[in-house]
């Protein structure tokens, strides 16, 4: 009992010290933004996908870029445009001469950028619904099924994409479907002025900084698994599924606020996603076990693209921020 205890231990030690060796590393590139990084290490740790929206010019891009390279994951980007079609994701058949004397012509399967460990979908709304629709496959069932073949998608997969508010011109929402599987939506906001400084004076020199592999492949699934073994427990699980239910206007524990603004509320995808983000967050914060004060912390980002304001809400100005406030009321 006692061996056991002490490599439980050395697992938490090392565990930890690579958690902070991936924050040092990042921070060489990304001033500020540690509620993003926390939030995107969050998702990297509960096998989650992760929606960034934000105008641009804030990092997007270079966050998800700069994390793949501490990772030591094999990262591709996607530029997502409104000519992008679904086989310049997942891939296509190719006619290939086979080598000899006499080789035959046969189609051979090309691999798209999807077969890759940490994908960034950039500007997804850009490009139509049939090839945004390609990423479900992947993002839900970790495979790609292209000529009748299913091709499997190597452990960690992750897709992080990217979506600027400003712009509705030549873009396509996503539709409720996929925006679900996306296990966090975060928003990313202007930097303060001593961070900005920060950034001019770091990016208008010669030399810029570069961030060096922190941990690989192996250690992410590790870290994957150490957190999914965290407890929850039972009164905070009863807490999430209060938090959940009561988003939806139908349910016997919504009250009238939620009644008369909100048109569909969180599912149970929901649920899942808020018990995982609680144990990743003790984690990272080196607690034995998730507490009432991660639920709340995580749940924003897990129910803004979950729950859908009525025609009540738009006319008066009610958001899905203002509604997940008043949800969380009184929670403690």
């Amino acid at each position: 009992m006692q061996e056991s205890a002490s490599t439980g231990q050395q697992a938490w030690e090392r565990a930890t010290t690579q958690i902070a060796a991936i924050r040092a590393e990042l921070a060489k590139v990304v001033v500020g933004q540690d509620r993003i990084v926390e939030f995107m290490l969050v998702a990297l740790l509960c096998r989650g996908h992760c929606l960034v929206v934000g105008v641009p010019g804030l990092a997007k891009t270079l966050l998800v870029s700069t994390l793949g390279n501490v990772l030591g994951l094999k990262f591709r980007r996607i530029q997502f445009t409104p000519d992008l079609m679904p086989a310049d994701i997942t891939g296509s058949e190719i006619l290939q001469q086979q080598k000899g004397e006499g080789g035959r012509r046969v189609f051979e399967f090309a691999p798209g950028p999807i077969f890759a460990n940490l994908v960034l979908a950039d500007e997804i709304n850009r490009a139509p619904p049939k090839t945004q629709s390609a990423l479900l496959e992947a993002m839900q069932e970790k495979q790609v099924t292209a000529a009748g073949k299913v091709f499997p998608l190597d452990e960690p997969f992750l897709v992080f994409a990217t979506q600027n508010p400003i712009e509705h011109e030549g873009t396509y929402p996503l539709p409720e479907a996929q925006l679900d599987r996306f296990f966090f939506q975060l928003n990313i906001t202007y930097p303060a002025r001593d961070e900005e400084r920060d950034i001019v004076v770091r990016t208008t020199g010669r030399a810029t900084p570069a961030a060096e592999q922190a941990i690989g492949a192996t250690d992410v699934l590790a870290l994957q698994d150490a957190v999914a073994d965290v407890p929850l427990p039972e009164h905070v699980l009863d807490t999430i599924l209060h938090i959940v239910r009561r988003s939806r206007p139908d349910s016997t524990e919504a009250d009238k606020f939620v009644k008369q603004y909100v048109a569909w509320g969180a599912g149970p995808r929901a649920s899942q996603n808020l018990t995982r983000a609680a144990k990743a967050l003790a984690f990272l914060h080196g607690r034995p076990a998730a507490s009432i004060e991660e639920v709340v912390d995580a749940a924003p980002a897990v129910l803004r693209h979950r729950i859908i304001p009525n025609y009540n809400a738009v006319g008066e100005g009610v958001s899905a921020a203002d509604i997940i406030e008043h949800i969380l009321g009184g929670i403690e």
